[in-house]
C-alpha cells in the first residue's frame, strides 16, 4: 500500500530494537532443539521424527509471535503517514465598517457593539480548521488580524475596533482580499491607516473558492474608489462576499464633533456587492438577527492529505497477531511458545 511506503516515524531510534529479533530467533531455535533432544532421550514415539504436518504446526506460533513483536516495535517508533481526511476548512474575513456612523444607536446598544457581540459568538463556534481574519475599514482599509485559528487572538482584534471616520467599502474589500492572499504568514500592522494596494495582484479565477468575506456595514459609501469595481476583483478570485446591513432604513441622527448627521442603511449598494460575488445580503435589524446570519455561512468540506500518527493501528495489529499465536500454541500444544 502506498501509504506504508510514504511512512515516517516520530521516534525512529526505536526501530533499532528490530535488531534484537534475530537474537530471539537464535535463542528459540536453541531452546527448541534442546527440548527435542530431551524428548528423544526419553524414548517418546516419534520424538525427533515429527511428521511434516507437525513440523508446520510447530513453526506457526513462533512465527506469529515474532511478527507480533516486530509490529509492536514499529508502533514504539510512532509511525505517521499522509492520510486523506475530510475537513471543514476555509478562510473567513470579518470586514467591519468602523466609520463614525457605526456609533449610531438604532441597533442597541450601538451598531458597532451589536455587530461585535454577534461576531464573537460566531468565532467561538467555528471549527479550528477555519481561518478567521479581521479587517477594519473607514475612509481606508487596514488589517487588524491576519487569518488565524487562534480564537483568543481573533477576539482581541475584534475588541479593539472603534468608530473612526468616513466609509469606503472598496477599501474594506481590497484589504480583505489582501488578508486572504497573505494568509497566516503575514500580519498587517494594527491600526495602520495606509491604503492597501488599489489593484490586488491578479490570480487565476476561482483561486480562493473556500474563502469568504463577511462585510458588516451600514452601506453609506462616501469615499472613493468604486466598491463595485472592488467587488468584481473579488468575483474574479472566486471570493464570495456576504454583506450584512447594520442599522435601519429609517436611520437615526448622530451628533459628531458639533455636527448633526443623519445616517441610514444603504441596502442597494450592499445587495449589489453580494449579488455580484455570489454571496448573500442579510439585513440585521437586531443582534439576534446577526447571530442567525452566521448559521448560513458555508465553509467548504474538503478532502486533503494530512500527516496522521498511526501508532494505535500498529499496536492493535501487533497485539492481535500475538493473541492469535498464543491461541494456536495453546490449542495445539497446551503451552505458549
Amino acid at each position: 500500500m502506498s501509504w506504508i511506503v510514504a511512512m515516517s516515524f516520530i521516534w525512529p531510534a526505536m526501530l533499532a530494537l528490530l535488531l534484537l529479533l534475530p537474537v530471539l530467533v537464535v535463542l528459540y531455535l536453541e531452546v527448541n532443539g534442546r527440548r527435542r533432544q530431551r524428548l528423544a532421550s526419553y524414548g517418546r514415539p516419534g520424538a525427533g521424527q515429527a511428521t511434516a504436518r507437525r513440523n508446520v504446526r510447530d513453526r506457526i506460533p513462533p512465527i506469529l509471535f515474532l511478527a507480533g513483536l516486530a509490529i509492536l516495535i514499529v508502533a514504539l517508533a510512532r509511525p505517521q503517514t499522509a492520510i486523506s481526511l475530510p475537513h471543514i476548512e476555509g478562510t473567513v474575513i470579518l470586514a467591519f465598517d468602523v466609520s463614525g456612523s457605526m456609533a449610531a444607536d438604532d441597533l442597541k446598544p450601538t451598531r458597532m457593539e451589536a455587530a461585535k457581540a454577534a461576531v464573537r459568538d460566531f468565532v467561538q463556534r467555528e471549527p479550528s480548521t477555519v481561518q478567521i481574519g479581521v479587517v477594519g475599514f473607514s475612509d481606508s482599509g487596514f488589517a487588524m488580524q491576519a487569518p488565524t485559528n487562534d480564537q483568543a487572538t481573533i477576539l482581541e482584534a475584534i475588541n479593539r475596533l472603534t468608530p473612526q471616520r468616513g466609509t469606503s467599502l472598496a477599501h474594506g474589500i481590497q484589504a480583505s482580499l489582501n488578508a486572504i492572499s497573505a494568509g497566516s504568514d503575514e500580519e498587517a500592522a494594527i491600526g495602520s491607516n495606509s491604503t492597501p494596494t488599489p489593484t490586488p495582484t491578479p490570480v487565476p479565477k476561482g483561486t480562493y473558492t473556500s474563502a469568504v468575506i463577511v462585510l458588516l456595514s451600514d452601506g453609506e459609501n462616501n469615499e472613493s474608489p468604486n466598491p463595485v469595481a472592488a467587488a468584481q476583483t473579488a468575483t474574479d478570485r472566486g471570493v464570495r462576499i456576504y454583506t450584512v446591513g447594520i442599522g435601519s432604513a429609517a436611520g437615526t441622527t448622530l451628533h459628531i464633533n458639533g455636527f448633526t448627521v443623519h445616517t441610514q442603511l444603504d441596502e442597494a449598494t450592499l445587495q449589489q456587492i453580494s449579488q455580484l460575488t455570489g454571496g448573500t445580503y442579510y439585513n440585521a435589524q437586531s443582534e439576534q438577527s446577526l447571530r442567525t446570519i452566521y448559521d448560513h455561512l458555508d465553509p467548504q468540506l474538503r478532502i486533503k492529505p494530512e500527516q496522521t500518527e498511526v501508532t494505535a493501528l500498529f499496536a492493535g495489529v501487533g497485539f492481535l497477531v500475538l493473541l492469535i499465536g498464543s491461541a494456536c500454541s495453546l490449542w495445539w500444544f497446551s503451552r505458549v511458545p
